[in-house]
């Protein structure tokens, strides 16, 4: 019987699906007046999703409910770990800038990673939200989407947090460190 790559086994989504409780339950500041009953059925009718939400904890993502979309009725899912996911550091912005390097070239690009992941890259908004929830990347710097003028010139940006405030900043598009990676979101 052929399987399907991006599907989990029953156990595996059981595993998550605890795990993903847990956490909820743990960080109820994240997320007032969300169900996780709702959340679940949500989950359990598109398993697609589960394979994500599995590919960002499977990378140190962390993910948990931070929102909620009134208008489509999606759960948003962001990457709450206190650092930059450590499964997605060490990434160039994107393939364009992968392909640009002559040397040295890293293990990949953040906006491929993401889709492969079947996920988002955060936008500086969406990052500055989450930056609202609890004080994320003290230490680690997170790509965040960069707009098409400054990508056009080479460039990408990232956000961290220092000194109790979010900076937004700029490097190369195909620059990368080892503190440096990007968080995700998933609607469910």
């Amino acid at each position: 019987m052929k399987t399907n790559k991006q599907q989990l086994t029953k156990q595996q989504s059981e595993i998550l699906l605890q795990t993903l409780k847990s956490r909820f339950e743990k960080n109820s500041n994240r997320h007032k007046d969300i169900e996780w009953d709702k959340v679940q059925a949500r989950l359990m009718a598109n398993k697609a999703k589960l394979w994500s939400l599995n590919e960002m904890e499977n990378t140190g993502g962390e993910p948990d409910v931070a929102d909620y979309d009134k208008k489509t009725g999606e759960y948003i899912f962001f990457d709450c770990a206190a650092e930059s996911p450590a499964g997605r550091r060490s990434l160039c912005y994107d393939n364009e800038a992968l392909k640009s390097r002559k040397e040295n070239k890293p293990k990949g690009n953040a906006m491929d990673m993401a889709t492969a992941m079947g996920i988002e890259i955060l936008n500086e908004e969406q990052y500055r939200k989450l930056q609202q929830l609890f004080p994320f990347d003290v230490k680690t710097s997170s790509w965040v989407q960069t707009p098409l003028q400054i990508r056009k010139l080479g460039g990408a940006v990232f956000c961290d947090r220092r000194y109790n405030t979010v900076f937004l900043y700029h490097n190369g598009a195909e620059s990368y460190y080892a503190a440096r990676g990007f968080r995700g979101l998933l609607k469910v």
